[in-house]
């Protein structure tokens, strides 16, 4: 299997005393994309500057598809894109000449300049405003401008510390479309933090939540769920007057682990709600106990997150408001 990043017990440690990163071990696969989870402070913004050859490690080893980052990390800088939480762009000029910059700075050859920059514009939807001012887009064409110039050197790898913070629902939809037709086009791998629950969900291949510079859980979005090992099936009554006969006949079921019951709802606590669900029933409708419907619950990334990390974080906003809740992220 072939691994386009490496970790190996991986420590940063700043002003020698604060342990951002503490021994981090990943393995992530070629064309995947990943999610990196975790609360401010845990390491994430840290693991990612590591990863793009802007810091050194105190201690371990990192590799992008086999590359030392600290060792090659000019060879490493030719086939990895990032986008960082901060403005990456100018706002007082125009896309077009964001992208001119960008394409100038990555040394690409003149005679295909204005061809290869015309294809990023197009690729990211943004052909029509390219030659607007940046400070008259949306919070997401701000956004898809700045993956624009990371996709210029068409990347193996693309690095996103928090790719959609601030941005609406619909605007982040759009963003993720485009990321994954370049993954589906280029084969390109990408690695991102987040604090959407949703967005790693939906997105992701894998997942590893964080937490104090340390990985305290890997796997895919499912695997992350079921490792939760919690569902609550919930029952609508049409009497409900419940006994603790019956409640204690239910926790008896051995496969329950909590039954709580609220006016004509009855919640029980399971390992699998499909399994248990018509044990379950089977007590109530023994007891005479009329049931109106039926529903389950399952575990969300939320949950999970919650479980082995603690607090969710969100934002939502304008530019303004984007720049300074990344500069609190950075910061954070």
């Amino acid at each position: 299997m072939a691994f386009a990043i490496e970790i190996k017990q991986l420590v940063k440690i700043y002003d020698n005393r604060v342990r951002a990163l503490d021994g981090i071990d990943l393995e992530i696969k070629a064309g995947d994309i990943f999610a990196l989870l975790g609360p401010n402070g845990a390491g994430k913004t840290t693991l990612m500057r590591i990863l793009t050859t802007q810091l050194k490690p105190a201690s371990g080893e990192a590799y992008i598809f086999g590359m030392d980052v600290v060792k090659k990390d000019s060879q490493v800088r030719k086939v990895i894109g990032y986008v960082p939480q901060e403005m990456s762009v100018w706002t007082d000029i125009t896309g077009f000449e964001n992208l001119l910059i960008y394409a100038k700075i990555y040394g690409l050859p003149q005679k295909s300049m204005k061809k290869v920059i015309s294809e990023a514009l197009e690729s990211m939807g943004l052909s029509a405003v390219s030659n607007n001012l940046v400070k008259t887009y949306s919070g997401g064409m701000i956004r898809r401008l700045e993956i624009a110039c990371a996709m210029l050197i068409k990347p193996r790898v693309l690095f996103l510390d928090e790719p959609t913070i601030g941005l609406d629902p619909s605007a982040r939809k759009a963003v993720w479309e485009k990321l994954s037709a370049f993954k589906k086009e280029y084969g390109i791998t990408i690695f991102f933090s987040t604090h959407n629950m949703e967005e790693a969900d939906l997105y992701s291949d894998e997942i590893a939540i964080i937490d104090r510079g340390r990985t305290v859980k890997f796997g895919t979005p499912l695997e992350l769920k079921r490792s939760i090992r919690r569902e609550v099936i919930r029952f609508g009554l049409k009497n409900h007057d419940i006994g603790e006969e019956v409640l204690g006949r239910i926790r008896g079921l051995g496969f329950v682990s909590g039954v709580a019951v609220s006016n004509s709802v009855l919640d029980v606590i399971v390992e699998d709600a499909e399994t248990a669900l018509p044990d379950v029933m089977e007590v109530l409708r023994n007891k005479g106990i009329s049931i109106l419907r039926v529903s389950t619950t399952r575990p969300t990334l939320d949950d999970v997150f919650l479980k082995y990390a603690g607090a969710i974080s969100t934002a939502t906003g304008s530019i303004k408001e984007i720049r300074q809740t990344r500069e609190r992220e950075r910061k954070g």
